[in-house]
């Protein structure tokens, strides 16, 4: 909720005030939890890195085949992408804002995500269901089309987020599997 006001407002365009009023809570009772408005954008930067880690591992566990195990991770990814679009929205840039270290820990926690995907599709690829790739540059382009969906996905379109998700994924699929 707090994420909402900085995404709206853009983090330079918004006070402590404005993040507690949306909040519902004095401006000392976010500074009792919070260093900054900065220290409260990294901490909820982490936390969704963190619960996307979790919601990944979730599927990866799962004893699918890695075709569907990849498409429930495109899916799972772009539901909760959704869900948090204005987090997600405030993570294009964060060399804007945050410090090397927080840097350090936000880079790692994307590298963890994206060693889960390359996980997938090296497993495909092994198991002769995916076509031979870069799988490196072929992650990115999943990556890279799924996070955009933030910048064009309505929810008073003919489609569903769940919809779209999944014709999303049915597409990306699409780069891998043999024919």
């Amino acid at each position: 909720m707090a994420v909402s006001v900085l995404s709206e407002k853009g983090y330079h365009g918004t006070t402590m005030e404005e993040v507690a009023s949306n909040l519902l809570m004095t401006k000392g009772s976010v500074y009792y939890y919070f260093n900054d408005k900065q220290d409260l954008l990294y901490q909820s930067q982490i936390m969704l890195l963190e619960k996307s880690l979790e919601n990944i591992e979730t599927v990866i566990q799962q004893d699918l085949p890695v075709v569907e195990k990849l498409q429930k991770a495109i899916i799972v990814h772009i539901d909760y992408l959704l869900s948090e679009r204005s987090g997600f929205e405030m993570m294009v840039k964060p060399e804007h804002i945050f410090s090397n270290e927080q840097l350090g820990k936000i880079f790692r926690l994307r590298d963890e995500y994206g060693a889960c995907f390359d996980a997938l599709i090296a497993e495909g690829i092994e198991a002769d269901v995916f076509s031979s790739v870069d799988v490196k540059i072929v992650r990115n382009i999943i990556l890279g089309a799924m996070n955009w969906v933030t910048q064009w996905y309505s929810a008073d379109g003919k489609k569903d987020k769940t919809e779209i998700a999944q014709s999303i994924s049915d597409y990306l699929l699409r780069i891998l599997i043999k024919k």
